[in-house]
């Protein structure tokens, strides 16, 4: 799949977004991360929700770097999914799996059930928000 791939479904359009709007959306991660955090010994769902949210906009913050936003309507959670696959490549391939688990189990926790993320989940999903967003803000410093 490329660029051109999700331009042609309609899932992406073209944006010329400032290095500013790029870094509101690292800015926004750093913020959800640091809310997971503090939401972990209160309630894991949120916390689970909290850190996959910070992903998401890191993901946003890639998309923005590279001259794209997601296409307004449904699916924008799954396109990100699907532009952090092209953008990051195949060494990324087990964290845009991951990704791919929270967006699903996220949407779950949000519109389903409650209780649904264990401390162990949401001590996961929390450590690989920090991680993802170091690696995609390294990235966007190159």
């Amino acid at each position: 799949m490329t660029y051109e791939d999700l331009l042609n479904r309609g899932l992406i359009k073209p944006f010329e977004a400032s290095p500013a709007q790029a870094a509101n959306r690292l800015a926004l991660a750093k913020r959800d991360i640091k809310a997971a955090e503090a939401m972990m010994a209160i309630d894991r769902d949120w916390a689970f929700s909290m850190a996959y949210n910070a992903v998401l906009q890191a993901t946003r913050a890639l998309m923005f770097a590279n001259g794209f936003r997601p296409a307004a309507g449904e699916g924008q959670h799954k396109t990100a999914v699907e532009f952090a696959e092209i953008a990051l490549g195949e060494k990324f391939h087990d964290d845009i799996y991951i990704f791919d688990k929270m967006r699903s189990k996220r949407h779950c926790v949000i519109y389903d059930a409650l209780g649904l993320v264990s401390l162990e989940e949401a001590r996961h999903a929390f450590a690989f928000a920090v991680r993802f967003v170091k690696e995609v803000e390294q990235l966007l410093k190159r």
